[in-house]
Order: C-alpha cells, then structure tokens, then sequence
C-alpha cells in the first residue's frame, strides 16, 4: 500500500466548516485484529482456560472473521511473522483477502532486553534491538504493509534514582532512527504504556509519544525519508490503545487530539480499561462507553482514515466472540455519534456561557432509552430565576 496521507487530519476548520465536515464525514469502521490474542496468553495467576492455537488454526478463525468486518491482521516479528512462514501469511491473504497490516518487532520479551531494548546501557542488548527492528521494518516494506507498531515496553525503570533520562531517551529515539533508515518510507505507529511490565515505561503517556515523534523525525538522514518529511508527511505516528490511555489516567479525546491535530494517527487500539488498575484488555465498550463515544467524535472531527484494531484478552469466552462484540460496540457507538445534532454541538462548544448545561442534558437524551420520559432540555437546563 502506498503511505496513507494522514496530513489532513491536522486541518483546522472554522465553524461554519466543521459543522459541514461533522454532517458529511463519516468513519469508514474496518477492523484490524493482533494475532496474538487468537491463542491463550500466560499468566502470573491462573492456568490456561483454553488450549494453546497454533498459526494456522488462528489464520483459520480469522478467516471466518472476514464477514463480519475484519480486514486486516497484526503480527510480531519474529515470534508470529518471519521469513519461514511468510508464505503462511501470503497464501492467507491470497484466500481470505485479510491483509497484514503491520509487522511489529517483538522488542520486549527476549531475555537479553532484561535491562532495556533500544534505550538498553549496554551495548550488546542495544544492538540486537536495532537488528530486529531492521529486519522486521524490511520485511513490512517488503509485503507492503501499512506501518510497524513499536511499543516501549520494557524500555523503562522502577528505582529513579540516579538514572540518565535524557540519556535513555537519547538512545531510544537514535536506535529507532537508525532502523527506520534502514527502510526508507515505512511509517512507525508508537503505542505508548505508562506501566507494566515496567514499574514506569518510557513515553508512557500520549503526548510524551508525540514528542518522541518530533526527536525521531529529527534525526532522520535517508533520502527518500528526508522527501516525505519536507512533504509534510509524518513517518513517526501513532497507535494509541485505549486501555493504555486510560491506564494513564489520560482524558481518550483529549489524548487522541495531540497526534490527529499533527496528521499522526496512524491506527488505533481499541478495548477498554477502568482508570488506572493493571492492563485488562477488556472488550470494546465494556467499561466507559462515553469515552469511546467521545474519542470516535473527535476522530470524526478530525476525519480519521485508519483502521480500527481490536486488542482484547478473552479469557473466558471465545476469541471470535469477543471479536464480533468489540466491533458490534463500535458500529453501535459510531451509529450513536453520527445521529447527533453537530450544528448544536459545536454551537454550544463554542459559546458555552449561552448554552449552560445543554451539552450534558442533550447527551443524557440520546442515551437515553426512553428520552421521551425526561423533562424536556429546555426544563432542564432553565436557570432557577426564571
């Protein structure tokens, strides 16, 4: 696929055009999943409630994935995409027309990153980093995949004291420039974590990942890489999570805002999360639709283009179930936002000293399953010396 053009998610429209663009645009809601869930993970905790899936048996369900709405898969590099099976994964795309997205270096999990991956002080490790993010950047450039995801994950600490911050972030972003130069024009989508399995995750938080984006970007050298950028096009993106985001304690519009207002979302992670607590996975909508709500409305103010990827953790129900519920609660909650009254919205965002308490009792109406049992807006929100 060529570079998705992401610039003009950083439009800024006047009123009058954003009411326009709220009224014309709508979300196209294609559905991405990681392979990684389609199979039990382990757990500190408790045994395995399902047996272990191989690829092929995931490639298999997957496939009967595809009429409901899948259109894309995610794998890591080497552990579930690799020069030996890539065949596997080409002949899957061939039958069930389900592409892989992205090829994502598996940066976390190998013993040697016990320190650190590409912020790792030692050499060694460090390098080995690098090596895998090259080869699975090439291999993405080589099957035309969209991006490569990169998570932190074990990039970080849990003792501060007498740590080289500056230095630490220094040789993260320097690693991850030298491997995306080593494949000129593939995009990297960052998936931001504040904790877990560190005690603290390097650019845990969404903006700290737009900043990241900046210092990447900055120490890009390759030819073709140098051109994209003097374009306007950002190579350095975004794959938000929404359980990340909310482990965070972040607001999800206001944390999706600070990549879409550069033209940096690239993807999205979508489950859902309690504030804080340990990294659940839970289906989409579960807990806190309205902030699903509010975070699809800010995509559509900003007309997002990109996939929907699912990331969930069904450990006690099966993966396909689990698949059809989270896109069933987006398509639900997509149906729900373009139905609104945009004109009225923005109005009311706009000159909030006029319209005191009206954005609160329309959103309660429309969710609502009987509004017509409420007291009229108008009583609603008429003050009380009238």
């Amino acid at each position: 696929m060529p570079l998705q053009d992401l610039r003009d998610q950083a439009v800024s429209r006047s009123e009058e055009e954003l009411v326009g663009h709220l009224g014309s645009f709508e979300l196209k809601l294609e559905f991405s999943a990681g392979i990684w869930f389609f199979s039990p993970f382990d757990s500190r905790f408790h045994a395995k409630y399902k047996p272990d899936l191989d690829l092929e048996r995931r490639l298999e369900i997957a496939a009967g994935l595809g009429e409901y709405g899948l259109i894309g898969l995610e794998a890591h590099y080497p552990n579930e995409v690799n020069e030996e099976n890539l065949e596997v994964w080409q002949r899957f795309t061939r039958d069930t027309g389900i592409r892989l997205i992205t090829v994502i270096p598996l940066l976390f999990y190998d013993p040697e990153f016990e320190f650190g991956a590409l912020s790792n002080p030692r050499p060694g490790p460090r390098r080995m980093a690098i090596e895998r993010a090259k080869r699975a950047f090439a291999l993405a450039r080589e099957i035309d995949a969209d991006f490569s995801v990169v998570w932190a994950g074990i990039d970080g600490y849990e003792n501060p004291f007498g740590i080289d911050f500056a230095a630490m972030r220094q040789r993260f972003a320097e690693g991850l420039a030298e491997a995306m130069d080593a494949s000129p024009g593939v995009r990297v989508a960052f998936e931001p974590k504040p904790y877990e399995p560190r005690g603290r995750i390097l650019y845990g938080l969404t903006p700290e990942g737009v900043l990241l984006g900046h210092q990447v970007e900055a120490l890009l050298a390759a030819e073709e890489n140098r051109r994209l950028l003097d374009e306007g096009h950002k190579l350095f993106c975004m794959n938000p999570e929404i359980g990340h985001v909310l482990m965070g304690f972040e607001d999800l519009p206001y944390a999706l805002s600070w990549p879409l207002g550069e033209g940096r979302l690239a993807h999205t992670h979508w489950n859902s999360q309690p504030l804080g607590n340990y990294d659940q996975d839970l289906n989409v909508g579960v807990v806190s639709p309205e902030q699903m709500e509010a975070g699809l409305y800010v995509l559509k103010m900003h007309g997002y283009t990109g996939h929907f990827g699912i990331d969930v953790n069904p450990e006690r129900m099966p993966v396909e179930v689990a698949m059809r519920n989270s896109m069933d609660a987006l398509r639900a909650a997509n149906d729900r936002i373009n139905g609104l009254d945009h004109a009225r919205i923005v109005e009311a965002t706009m000159r909030p000293d006029a319209d005191r308490g009206w954005l609160e009792a329309y959103l309660i109406r429309q969710r609502a399953s009987h509004p017509d049992r409420l007291p009229s807006i108008e009583a609603a929100v008429r003050p009380a010396d009238d």
